[in-house]
């Protein structure tokens, strides 16, 4: 299952590689520090996960959300990996085609778990 990371936290991208790269199936093709990068990294490497921040410097992730879904015929699934779990935001992500949403302070184990069985179907 090819993956990206979208964040501009260096710090979270390193940490989110290294977990994932241990999960059996896993390959991050890129890494994306905002919402243009993400965007460029998607049209180059065709992933089948792109996990995304909402808040990156420049556009915000719902913008790159909503740009990635549209006509593409086989979209990513995009998990909202975010230190903002509010229900306007979320709603806004779902609403822009977003699959999944997670909060970054307390979901971690969630959104580990969702790739492992995300990697399983694949």
């Amino acid at each position: 299952m090819r993956v990206i990371i979208a964040d501009d936290s260096e710090i979270l991208r390193s940490r989110l590689v290294e977990m994932l790269t241990e999960i059996e199936g896993i390959e991050i093709v890129a890494e994306a520090t905002d919402t243009k990068e993400a965007i460029e990294a998607t049209q180059a490497h065709h992933p089948d996960v792109i996990i995304m921040d909402i808040r990156m410097p420049g556009k915000d992730g719902i913008v790159g959300i909503e740009a990635i879904k549209k006509g593409k015929k086989n979209k990513p699934k995009i998990i909202v990996f975010t230190n903002y779990p509010y229900l306007q935001y979320r709603k806004r992500c779902m609403d822009a085609g977003a699959d999944f949403f997670f909060y970054k302070a307390l979901e971690f184990e969630k959104l580990l778990a969702l790739i492992k069985e995300l990697a399983r179907r694949n």
